[in-house]
């Protein structure tokens, strides 16, 4: 029996041009024994400008959709999926060599944990890469810390949620991606967080593109006011949920 990870990713015009790099670093990707991926690239709209850009591979399912920016596309993207777990990739970042088989190697060795991130280096124009400060620790990310952290710090997590792989049936419980303009992916993780217990993986497990065409480069993304709804909503949310899963407990 071949066990599966669900890459998923949404797409729109502007970034398909990209998915041959994604692909590329997909591909190379070692995989434990009895594990493979599948790849549910969903784009956000329904245009002729994505699909000839889906490389062809037995292993990639694509589909369109109504636009509703990259929450609604992941999240429908997920009801394809059948993997146990389900690992994000946006369509211009590139997964580092042996990315998903640290990101499997802890979620089948580790039954506690539910989630993974890693750390993650900017990829710029040139070529040149760019890390972080800040990183956690290797190994466990406890129940709620990287919510506290973000709360306290200006609303910025010290993981990355470009880099998140989780157990498929805990983002199904959590409704998958958040119905936010962006965010979405910080609103998920936080939730997962809320929840449960994590795993930072002190390897670089992706390079994280920055141009001029992604969303988190526009305006729309830093108008103040509608990030403050953004952050409210995404720590409501949370804290309700780790109050739920405290009261359960």
């Amino acid at each position: 029996m071949t066990h599966l990870v669900s890459v998923i990713t949404p797409v729109h015009g502007p970034a398909a041009p990209y998915l041959a790099d994604a692909y590329s670093s997909l591909a190379q990707q070692e995989m434990p024994p009895g594990w493979d991926w599948e790849w549910l690239i969903q784009e956000d709209g329904e245009t002729e400008d994505v699909r000839p850009h889906v490389p062809a591979d037995s292993r990639i399912s694509f589909d369109q959709g109504r636009h509703g920016r990259a929450g609604m596309a992941r999240t429908m993207a997920l009801a394809r999926a059948r993997g146990d777990l389900v690992k994000v990739l946006d369509a211009d970042d590139k997964l580092t060599p042996g990315a998903l088989l640290r990101d499997i190697t802890v979620l089948t060795e580790h039954s506690g944990i539910a989630w993974t991130t890693s750390r993650v280096l900017d990829l710029l124009p040139d070529g040149s890469t760019v890390g972080f400060e800040g990183d956690p620790p290797a190994g466990p990310i406890a129940q709620g810390a990287v919510l506290e952290r973000w709360r306290t710090h200006n609303y910025r997590a010290q993981v990355h949620p470009a880099t998140l792989c989780a157990r498929r049936d805990l983002v199904t419980a959590l409704g998958g991606w958040m119905a936010l303009p962006s965010s979405e992916d910080t609103g998920l993780l936080m939730a997962l967080n809320a929840v449960s217990t994590g795993w930072f993986i002190g390897e670089c497990g992706l390079l994280y593109r920055k141009w001029p065409g992604q969303s988190t480069a526009q305006d729309a993304h830093h108008h103040e006011a509608e990030r403050q709804a953004r952050m409210k909503i995404i720590e409501e949310r949370a804290e309700a949920l780790r109050k739920l899963s405290a009261w359960h407990l």
